[in-house]
């Protein structure tokens, strides 16, 4: 493939992420086969991939900022614990072998598939939330927990975050999602400087991705918010389903 082509697809791919990152997540079940197929090795697009989302993560904070959605400093709180945690969930994805990744990576993604279908069902809408005391510590422990994945592989994990900060937590789907790019923004910091020490991260590759989707992301969160809680559940739902499909499905 031409350089040009090779661009314009890693744009291309990381806009639609963005989009869907922003929106829900599992973004990273499409770069990272991407990557894969512009041949890196899995430990390399692993790398390569953290980029992106640092990038979109970004935008999309600045986003929902500039709507006036804003959880600090509950998700600075939650943040440096992720951030705790990618650490040691990037150390163990730096040397994992190839055929191993891709093992793992199918058994999670079928269990965050799960996690949705069988979420209990909840009503916030009438519910103070609860970003203080008790849970503002089950939240501390949860997300060092959250962010050993999102280091490890991240795809997604913004199912995982979403669940948790909407029933632990009591939060809208707005301000879950918010809540959600920061909290990604801050490990991913982490994780990628940890790829980036080993030589893990192809930076050109991971750039032009980034370049896609900081525009996706940037104009979802924008876009979501005055859309609301609704257009969220349905984005959720469709990505739940295409996962599913590719799992079951393809390799």
């Amino acid at each position: 493939m031409s350089p040009l082509y090779e661009n314009l697809l890693l744009i291309a791919v990381g806009f639609f992420a963005g989009i869907i990152n922003t929106l829900a997540g599992g973004g990273s079940l499409f770069t990272l086969p991407a990557l894969i197929f512009l041949g890196l090795p899995p430990n390399v697009a692993n790398g390569t991939n953290r980029i992106m989302i640092v990038i979109q993560s970004f935008f999309g904070t600045v986003g929902y900022q500039s709507k006036g959605v804003n959880t600090y400093p509950f998700s600075l709180y939650l943040g440096i614990a992720a951030l705790l945690g990618a650490f040691l969930g990037a150390q163990i994805a730096v040397d994992i072998d190839a055929l191993l990744f891709k093992r793992i990576l199918a058994i999670i993604m079928i269990v965050v598939v799960t996690l949705i279908v069988v979420k209990p069902k909840s009503s916030t809408h009438n519910l103070t939330e609860r970003l203080k005391g008790k849970y503002l510590f089950f939240g501390i422990v949860g997300f060092f927990v959250i962010g050993i994945y999102g280091g490890f592989i991240n795809a997604g994990v913004g199912f995982v975050i979403m669940i948790f900060l909407h029933q632990v937590n009591r939060m809208s789907l707005v301000r879950t999602n918010a809540t959600k790019v920061a909290l990604v923004m801050i490990y991913s910091i982490g994780a990628l400087a940890l790829f980036a020490y080993y030589g893990k991260v192809d930076w050109v590759k991971g750039l032009w991705m980034a370049l896609g989707s900081s525009f996706g992301a940037w104009w979802t969160s924008r876009w979501s918010v005055a859309k609301g809680d609704r257009i969220i559940k349905i984005a959720m739902v469709v990505m739940v389903s295409i996962m599913a499909v590719k799992l079951w499905f393809f390799d």
